[in-house]
């Protein structure tokens, strides 16, 4: 067991709900072969050295810090970076050929995509863990458990006129409320605005916004009448600090998040890999191998649901192969494993 000083959590993530999760990756974007047993097994790392550049997700971020200090025990010579600046930051810097690894709280865009084939980019998409975006509100709150996606629509909004609880919900206190999102570089931004207000980027724009969920994490702490969002990581480490809400009748958990149920606000989380690094770096061919090696492991540390581990053996053939590109239609919410399934067998 690898000794993780992150964001331990005490509990076992239930995962069996998503047996079947991305196996479609090791048939490549468009029913390309499996790689074989060799290509599943972990680089040797001992004599490697060099740089490893990874930036984006604040989500994803736990994850590939924790991924960056092991690695790094593991192979002293290495230097891996985790930087955050959020899901569309990271894209923009992996466009731009200054990061290896980009980490993404959502699946890459249709612009992101043009943007990287004008850049002359190659990449390798590899999924890494499932989460669910967490409304949040202080524990002094007595009046919220349950919030429905008509009522985070409601209060975040474009335009929207909502400035105190009784205009969410009649018999609510008229209290101002105070509301903390995330930022317009993030994926869970982009992801947020489109599962609740059916558009990316589509919200208002008076609330407390940063790319640093600890940001977000302190301010609903802080203020009692506060409401606000991040991901279901965030949550677990702070929990005596805050007190999560029931969407649509479901609360978000290990269980609910794997197997769909917590909707619309279950998403993958993932890495994106640029394959001329993966090429010229072996540095970085192995810290992605590391990540698929020991997920199960990392992932469950910092507070995510890990996929089967059949799925991340499929990853690491998708990654020895070097199969390119996405698996993805551009931008999507309430995605289920079994519909990504069904889409890629042609079912």
């Amino acid at each position: 067991m690898l000794l993780l000083n992150k964001m331990a959590l005490k509990r076992t993530i239930l995962v069996a709900a998503v047996a079947a999760t991305f196996t479609l990756i090791g048939c490549g974007e468009k029913g390309s072969d499996a790689g074989s047993p060799e290509a599943s097994k972990p680089e040797q790392t001992s004599s490697l050295s060099g740089a490893v550049a990874v930036d984006g997700s604040s989500t994803v971020g736990p994850i590939m810090s924790a991924v960056a200090e092991e690695f790094g025990k593991e192979n002293p010579d290495v230097k891996p970076t985790v930087g955050i600046s959020g899901t569309g930051g990271g894209f923009k810097k992996f466009a731009n050929g200054e990061i290896d690894i980009a980490d993404a709280s959502r699946p890459i865009s249709d612009k992101e995509l043009k943007l990287l084939a004008e850049k002359g980019i190659e990449f390798i998409e590899l999924p890494i863990a499932f989460d669910g975006i967490s409304i949040v509100v202080n524990p002094q709150n007595e009046f919220l458990e349950d919030v429905t996606v008509a009522e985070l629509k409601k209060i975040w909004e474009p335009d929207s006129k909502v400035t105190t609880w009784d205009q969410v919900r009649a018999g609510f206190p008229k209290e101002t409320i105070k509301l903390y999102g995330a930022g317009t570089d993030s994926g869970t931004f982009d992801y947020f605005t489109l599962a609740i207000n059916g558009k990316e980027k589509a919200c208002r724009t008076d609330y407390q916004m940063s790319e640093d969920d600890n940001t977000l994490v302190q301010g609903v702490a802080g203020d009692k009448f506060a409401l606000g969002y991040f991901g279901y990581a965030y949550y677990e480490e702070n929990k005596d600090k805050l007190k999560l809400l029931k969407v649509n009748g479901v609360a978000p958990s290990p269980v609910t998040i794997a197997d769909g149920t917590y909707q619309p606000l279950s998403r993958p989380l993932l890495i994106y890999v640029n394959k001329k690094s993966l090429e010229t770096k072996p540095a970085v061919k192995a810290m992605a191998e590391y990540v698929l090696s020991h997920a199960s492991e990392l992932i469950t540390s910092v507070g995510y649901v890990p996929l089967p581990e059949e799925d991340y053996a499929a990853a690491r053939d998708r990654l020895g192969k070097m199969t390119a590109g996405t698996v993805f239609h551009g931008a999507e919410t309430g995605i289920r494993i079994k519909d990504l399934l069904k889409r890629e067998s042609g079912k």
